[in-house]
């Protein structure tokens, strides 16, 4: 039973509040395997498929099996998402795994809700090849317990280049289904990936998992999102993203700017601190009143980006993107921010 934090031996937060619901398993949940800074543990669970509710995203129904994502992304949005289960500690999300408990006859009984021309989306929060799917296969299982569906859309985003482990599962949903895999490289610049996404596999490994995918025949695409203003934003760096993963047979390319809900700028706003200390005070300004950018910004970056889908020759969106991204050009050609 969990020690520090909220928890106490009896799954009690300090005899101040009772744990309901997802928080209770949690604090239930039992310690699977502990590597040097993060722990695996599994989580009771209700439910694999999930309704998706949000008007932000195109999706019928989300998969996630797992909940916290060991790469430790500064801007992650979904870090959210560890407070449901009471565990607010800065760094639990990237160090507290949670493996969803797999039963494959309830999953296959879920599935009978999803239609023909429903959009399933896997890793909308949590990236399905994390390291922990080396040891749970959970992304695989789910992966095979889907292949009875015909007509469905599936969508799945990832940063690992664990993802290639699949083809052949890939191949088999596409054939009755329209499947997209995305995979996210926001830099080709690999220190820099590697301050922003610090246990991310590095972009080059992205790619060439892209190339592995493309040339097996697996449509898939390259998001260099979130842009992240006055970093990432920067029409060279995109056209290098864009650029790259042309080279590795991706067919599509999109991006997004960043949006840090309290969760996320509780973490991203100290690395900009110790990183990129002249940013700070403008992003603090900028998302004073919102996690999302509004005005010139965001719109500049959505021109930007399909000017350079246009110049690659990529296809247009589809149903599994969100909405896109491009910007003005300083001296340096970095964006005007918000």
């Amino acid at each position: 039973m969990h020690q520090n934090g909220a928890f106490c031996d009896n799954g009690q937060p300090n005899g101040l509040v009772r744990l309901v619901g997802i928080a209770r398993f949690a604090a239930e949940s039992n310690l699977l395997v502990e590597k040097r800074r993060v722990e695996y543990r599994n989580l009771a669970t209700r439910k694999w498929l999930n309704r998706c509710q949000s008007d932000r995203v195109p999706f019928h129904w989300t998969i996630n099996p797992y909940r916290g994502c060991e790469f430790g992304c500064k801007y992650c949005y979904a870090r959210f998402t560890h407070e449901f289960l009471e565990r607010r500690d800065l760094a639990a999300f990237e160090t507290e795994i949670y493996a969803k408990d797999w039963n494959a006859d309830a999953f296959r009984d879920e599935l009978k809700q999803v239609r023909p021309g429903h959009i399933i989306g896997l890793g909308t929060a949590t990236d399905p090849y994390q390291p922990a799917e080396r040891k749970f296969k959970l992304t695989g299982r789910v992966l095979e317990a889907l292949l009875p569906l015909e007509g469905a859309s599936l969508f799945l985003t990832t940063k690992s280049n664990l993802v290639s482990r699949d083809i052949a599962l890939f191949r088999q949903l596409a054939q009755r289904n329209k499947l997209r895999v995305t995979v996210t490289v926001t830099t080709t610049d690999r220190k820099l990936a590697r301050l922003t996404e610090p246990y991310a596999p590095s972009p080059d490994l992205r790619l060439k998992a892209v190339a592995e995918l493309a040339a097996a025949g697996v449509s898939v695409g390259v998001a260099a999102s979130p842009i992240l203003p006055l970093i990432t934003d920067s029409k060279t760096s995109l056209l290098a993203v864009a650029r790259a993963a042309k080279e590795a047979g991706a067919s599509q390319f999109w991006a997004n700017v960043v949006f840090l809900q309290p969760s996320a700028q509780r973490v991203f706003f100290p690395f900009l601190a110790d990183e990129f200390p002249e940013l700070l005070r403008r992003y603090q300004k900028s998302f004073r009143h919102s996690a999302y950018l509004e005005g010139k910004y965001p719109e500049r970056m959505k021109e930007m980006v399909q000017e350079i889908r246009e110049k690659f020759g990529f296809e247009a969106r589809d149903a599994g993107e969100r909405v896109a991204i491009a910007p003005l050009e300083l001296p340096n050609s970095q964006m005007f921010l918000f």
